[in-house]
């Protein structure tokens, strides 16, 4: 799939919270109240101005509202005219939010897009088996008490089950850790090459902290100011100690808490707009100009789980007659470091590239040096909704401080077997 032609559209930096692990200092906040504070400070950036729409999502569902987008912005006190709808394409969530919002703007009517999303992975609700939700509707509708005495004698002890949320796909009931420690042993992937991609998150995201790059990137929320994940003390030697943590028994497993991408609660966004969308945000908005976009989507039963952008990547930089040295930014999503450097050797394969991904033309080498300058999932965390609005936020202001023309591939995985990425441009 790729992008349709239409008026040139620009993303633009948006806010988010700070991350932080599962059942941390964000255990207390579910996704509204993630999701409302980043809202409200990006409308106040406006000066009571509003979007013409707004997207947003969550990848894990909560029974108690099924338009997140629009209840975060009647929350949020935005004016309820301004249409709000929700988007889904796990990791990818809010990239797909920005990629849907550009493809709606016109430069008539729809000039200004709020993009975002969001994981409250402390507060995931739990629900009834189907066996169970069912015996429990039948239950209610009975009219006397005779039926309901009768309906009781119903209930076997094997219906009463709970549905616990997983993070693992549907079709193979692997979850995407134990799916990337096949990618890792198809690509010859070892330990310790993941734990020196992690290593460098870390480095690269505490870094960037110290010397003011999240400063407005990032508002406070709760007591909460600074993301709690990035390690400064961290090391190979640490990070070698990590037990495995999807592979416990076959003593092949290579992918620990170390070198994966933690459970992660958070909120973040953007802004997608026309030229005449950009007039109606601060001069000094931090942006970039969206070139192409493209989704990949494959087949998880004989490519790897997340290895879709590696698909997409190649498909988009020959269609705009360009190769590798022809981007000076990387900004590649960090499920796992070893999804990252499976995506490298194969978009570095002459083999994979021709007889995969479907790309004749030579494309050289990728430079490990340009890629996710101020660290990435790993490092940052990851909540599922928010990091396409924090990587393309992340990406932009890193790009709108470098010389006109320069360029960024923006690349997430998902679930499923899909993968977004986007072009952007320095102007």
């Amino acid at each position: 799939m790729r992008a349709a032609i239409g008026p040139e559209v620009w993303f633009a930096a948006g806010v988010r919270t700070p991350f932080a692990k599962v059942d941390g200092p964000l255990g207390k906040f579910d996704a509204l109240s993630l999701s409302v504070p980043v809202v409200r400070h990006m409308i106040e950036r406006l000066g009571g101005a509003v979007p013409d729409f707004a997207v947003w999502g969550a990848v894990v569902p909560n029974l108690t509202w099924s338009n997140i987008a629009r209840e975060v912005l009647m929350d949020a006190g935005v004016a309820p005219t301004i249409p709000a709808f929700s988007t889904i394409m796990a990791c990818s969530t809010s990239m797909i939010g920005a990629i849907e919002a550009a493809g709606m703007i016109n430069g008539v009517d729809r000039n200004l897009a709020l993009v975002g999303g969001v994981e409250s992975l402390s507060r995931i609700q739990l629900g009834l088996g189907q066996s169970l939700s069912d015996w429990v509707r039948k239950f209610q509708q009975a009219r006397s008490l005779g039926q309901k005495i009768s309906h009781v004698s119903d209930l076997k002890l094997g219906d009463v089950k709970l549905y616990i949320p997983a993070v693992s796909n549907r079709t193979t009931g692997m979850s995407m850790g134990e799916h990337t420690e096949v990618t890792a042993r198809q690509w010859q992937i070892g330990r310790e090459e993941q734990d020196r991609v992690a290593l460098e998150s870390h480095q690269r995201a505490v870094a960037a902290w110290d010397r003011g790059f999240f400063d407005d990137l990032v508002i406070p929320i709760g007591d909460l100011r600074r993301d709690t994940i990035p390690r400064k003390d961290t090391s190979l030697e640490k990070l070698a100690k990590l037990p495995p943590s999807f592979d416990r028994t076959s003593g092949r497993g290579t992918l620990t808490a170390g070198n994966s991408s933690p459970l992660t609660d958070g909120a973040a966004s953007l802004w997608v707009a026309s030229q005449a969308g950009l007039a109606r945000l601060p001069a000094n908005i931090q942006k970039a100009r969206l070139i192409d976009w493209e989704i990949a989507s494959i087949d998880l039963r004989t490519e790897g789980l997340l290895m879709a952008p590696a698909f997409a990547i190649p498909r988009l930089l020959a269609r705009n007659g360009l190769t590798y040295a022809d981007i000076d930014l990387w900004e590649i999503h960090e499920a796992f470091a070893a999804q990252v450097v499976a995506h490298i050797k194969a978009l570095e394969s002459p083999d994979f590239l021709r007889h995969r991904a479907g790309v004749e033309v030579a494309l050289g080498t990728l430079s490990r040096e340009k890629m996710n300058p101020n660290g990435g999932s790993v490092a940052l965390g990851h909540p599922f909704g928010a990091t396409g609005a924090r990587i393309l936020s992340q990406t932009v202001k890193e790009l709108s401080a470098r010389p006109a023309g320069q360029r960024a591939i923006v690349s997430i995985c998902a679930d499923g077997g899909q993968g977004s990425v986007v072009l952007l441009e320095a102007t």
